[in-house]
């Protein structure tokens, strides 16, 4: 699954990687959670257009969100048969652009945290499929969520799903639910090349979703030790960051109401 993200790119250069005309500016996030709002791009008219939609899926057909669970992600192996994502899957395809994510290890009870990202660096377009709901009195709420898939030889160790990530000679292919059937987007819910990511277990400072900076994303071994039989990883390319700050050890949890992203 895929419960928390980062974005630390500029907007500049996401814009140049996902190619809209709308010229956003936000800050560097490093524990995106569930309920904020989330950058994603979808085509509107044939053009790519960038949008903030609510990190949650509520399909349209649900009367009262409030007593519907939320849907985070949604398994790419059902995407085009269960009731909930089968029309988005149809026509409301999306990009999540994100620069990486985090997974949970069980380590005997002890789940340890994980980053995943690019080898390279770049940013990362993880699938995700929106829907408008629409209430009794007219109000309108646009929601996403992230579409996974089985985990690649590099997250097994990690955890058995990882998100689909979307290569940049697929964009359209994934976006134009006019032209691409769902059949034929679903032939790219596979997972990711394995040597396209990179995982090292950090501190579980992240588990909260109110904490947010980049000693998140410092590798554990850097804060002073690393948990028995995690997998070895580069650390992120970059000037030494700072220690990461000591938390309280707690299960990730999807998170109540949380604060604008933007």
């Amino acid at each position: 699954m895929c419960a928390r993200y980062t974005i630390t790119s500029s907007p500049a250069a996401i814009r140049a990687i996902f190619g809209y005309p709308d010229a956003p500016d936000f800050p560097p996030r490093h524990n995106v959670a569930p309920t904020q709002p989330v950058p994603v791009v979808r085509l509107d008219g044939g053009v790519r257009r960038f949008a903030l939609l609510r990190w949650g899926f509520v399909p349209a057909w649900v009367k009262d969100p409030r007593g519907f669970s939320l849907l985070v992600n949604a398994r790419g192996e059902s995407v085009l048969d269960k009731p909930a994502f089968r029309n988005a899957m149809k026509r409301r395809r999306c990009l999540l652009p994100a620069d990486g994510f985090y997974e949970w290890q069980d380590n005997g009870g002890r789940r340890q945290p994980f980053y995943v990202r690019a080898r390279d660096g770049a940013p990362l377009a993880l699938a995700g499929l929106w829907e408008t709901w629409m209430g009794p009195n007219g109000e309108e709420m646009e929601t996403v969520c992230i579409v996974t898939t089985a985990a690649n030889r590099t997250l097994e160790p990690i955890h058995d799903r990882m998100p689909v990530i979307v290569p940049p000679s697929a964009f359209d292919l994934w976006l134009d639910g006019d032209r691409v059937d769902a059949l034929t987007a679903s032939t790219l819910i596979v997972p990711a090349p394995d040597d396209l990511l990179e995982a090292y277990p950090v501190s579980t400072a992240v588990n909260r979703a109110a904490n947010d900076g980049p000693d998140l994303v410092v590798p554990l071994a850097t804060a002073g030790g690393e948990p028995t039989g995690a997998p070895a990883a580069a650390p992120p390319a970059g000037p030494k960051p700072r220690r990461a700050t000591a938390a309280k050890t707690a299960k990730p949890k999807a998170p109540p109401a949380q604060g604008s992203l933007f």
